[in-house]
């Protein structure tokens, strides 16, 4: 049995005081000076530490309070009040929620998983992969525990061909006959994000971070740092058609991305003769019919497919499609085809939290790429600044690699963490095991068709008796 994968956090402060999701109003009019200020009776003594701060307008109280409400409940005139944080409701979109974002920023400041303490406060249904749900009916028992050793649970899986079976010539193992496979502690690859406040020294901090974690970063081919103090071969350099003609990339990379296009595989050819000792991956925008464009890249050859959707989840040519059911339709064809085990296919796009990595594989992923929550680790708000070209909030560009490597580091291992205990829940204790389980997962549409569908639609404009 390999070595227990663990990923070591430790604390790494945020650079700017994090918004949060609620504010302190004190009203100084109308107070009767107590004797006993309720301000001053605070557990946390969070009004000792009051200050303002310039840059952000943010009240020290707003960070510090822990919503205990004994201040507005003791308050004998009623002056003090708990209220929304208005710059907080503003985080994000209706996506990258506020509360992913603050929970995202939590994790890449502590380590650890985030816990309400008032058990699911969410919506049971909603878009994308809120309508799924997975089996936890092995929660029950104590043994089923990842994090603290109690037994051993592998997140480790294999990219590239895996043979279906073993070529033997007389009593010894035929040597072409070994598959071409890449190890990967767990089933979560780093991506530069499309868009981003982001510098070198970035780029440097998220290349440290999957050096670190054994884990790999893809990145386009011209942003590959060559001061990154992390071996070359953690890299996923992305090469785009005349690159590959020309035989860019990096030569020491164990994994090198293309693009799909109509001549993909002349680029797949040439980069296979430039770096004959690399995997080649191929990436296929989710598109209508993106299955079948799967299926037929597979075929071809390739035998690491990269499924990509916008970073909404959804398909970058119609809302409606879902990176969910993208995953489950391409994982599908191939079962169909008989050529699954032979191919790994990587998901990417829309992947916001933990639950989303073990979804993914359940859909029928082998692994998935995360792209935005590294960038959200560095305190970025997804206020879309940086694509009007205005200046970042809160600096990122300036932000030190050493720093940059340590958040995402820790964001990671809570995803890890997070899925350790998933796997445990369920009773599975390999990451490999999960991929196309759906069997020990419940989809919202499908029980809502199955219960109520046999009930018929109603028109607009007739009434129920």
């Amino acid at each position: 049995m390999p070595r227990k994968y663990v990923i070591h956090t430790k604390e790494v402060p945020n650079r700017f005081k994090a918004i949060s999701r609620s504010g302190v109003i004190a009203w100084e009019e109308g107070c009767l000076k107590c004797a006993v200020c309720v301000k001053t009776q605070c557990v946390y003594h969070v009004y000792e530490h009051r200050s303002l701060d310039p840059r952000q307008m943010i009240d020290s109280i707003d960070n510090e309070c822990m919503n205990c409400l004994r201040c507005v409940q003791s308050c004998p005139k009623q002056l003090i009040h708990k209220a929304i944080n208005p710059e907080y409701k503003s985080l994000g979109d209706d996506y990258w929620t506020p509360d992913i974002i603050s929970k995202l920023w939590y994790q890449a400041e502590t380590g650890k998983i985030p816990v309400s303490g008032a058990g699911y406060p969410g919506p049971f249904s909603g878009p994308n992969f809120d309508s799924m749900w997975t089996d936890m009916s092995e929660i029950v028992r104590p043994t089923r525990d990842g994090i603290h050793g109690r037994e051993y649970i592998s997140t480790a899986v294999d990219l590239g061909t895996k043979k279906d079976h073993l070529d033997f010539k007389g009593m010894e193992l035929v040597e072409e006959s070994a598959p071409a496979v890449v190890a990967a502690p767990l089933p979560i690859l780093l991506r530069v994000p499309a868009f981003g406040a982001f510098e070198q020294e970035t780029i440097k901090g998220w290349a440290r971070a999957a050096s670190r974690l054994g884990t790999f970063l893809a990145l386009p081919a011209e942003m590959n740092p060559e001061e990154a103090e992390a071996p070359q071969s953690c890299l996923i350099p992305i090469v785009s058609l005349p690159q590959a003609q020309s035989g860019q990339g990096n030569g020491h990379s164990l994994l090198v991305e293309i693009l799909w296009s109509e001549h993909w595989r002349k680029a797949f050819e040439r980069m296979s003769k430039s770096h004959p000792g690399a995997l080649i991956c191929v990436r296929v925008p989710f598109l209508k019919g993106a299955e079948e464009r799967v299926l037929s890249v597979a075929k071809n050859g390739a035998s690491i497919i990269h499924l990509e959707a916008d970073f909404h989840g959804r398909s970058q040519q119609d809302e409606t499609l879902l990176v969910r059911d993208g995953i489950r339709s391409a994982h599908l064809a191939l079962v169909q085809e008989g050529i699954r085990d032979e191919v790994t296919l990587l998901a990417s796009g829309g992947i916001a939290m933990a639950e989303h990595v073990a979804k993914a594989i359940i859909c029928g992923a082998d692994a998935v790429f995360i792209d935005f929550p590294i960038l959200i680790a560095l305190e970025c708000r997804m206020c879309l600044r940086c694509k009007e070209g205005l200046s970042c909030p809160v600096e990122i560009n300036t932000a030190p690699a050493s720093w940059v490597a340590s958040r995402v580091v820790n964001l990671v291992g809570a995803f890890h963490n997070q899925l350790l205990e998933v796997m445990g829940a369920m009773g599975i204790r390999d990451a490999r095991r999960l991929r196309g389980e759906v069997g020990r997962s419940m989809f919202f549409d499908e029980l809502d068709e199955a219960a109520f569908g046999q009930m018929g639609y109603l028109k607009e404009g007739y009434e129920l008796e």
